[in-house]
């Protein structure tokens, strides 16, 4: 199993910049087996995904976070993160991170508490 904690979070300016942190506990599985992604939710929306990591490294972004976040991993340390630069008040949302971890020729989906980020203006 995996159990994911995320940190974090906080209070901006637009224009200002967070790091989301993703701790995992693994069992089962290592980080290797996993992809990783940031999602974000606001109330009343469904839950989008905002950055995408695969094993070998790979990212992905949605188009409006695009040069301006930058998700990456550290198997060593069971870690994904998610540098927030430029921040908007758009970006404010809980933030989740969940892994997508294979093993046997399946998947299992494992999500985190979430934490908050609030941009004003």
């Amino acid at each position: 199993q995996v159990q994911l904690v995320e940190s974090g979070g906080g209070s901006v300016q637009a224009g200002g910049s967070l790091t989301l942190s993703c701790a995992a506990s693994l069992s089962l599985y290592t980080s290797s087996d996993c992809g990783m992604d940031w999602y974000r939710q606001t109330p009343g929306k469904e839950r989008e995904r905002v950055a995408s990591i695969d094993s070998g490294g790979r990212s992905t972004y949605v188009d409006s976070v695009k040069d301006r976040f930058t998700i990456s991993r550290d198997n060593a340390k069971n870690r994904l993160y998610l540098q927030m630069n430029s921040l908007k008040t758009d970006d404010t949302a809980v933030y989740y991170c969940s892994w997508r971890c294979y093993r046997n020729f399946r998947v299992s989906t494992f999500w985190g508490q979430g934490t908050q980020v609030t941009v004003s203006s």
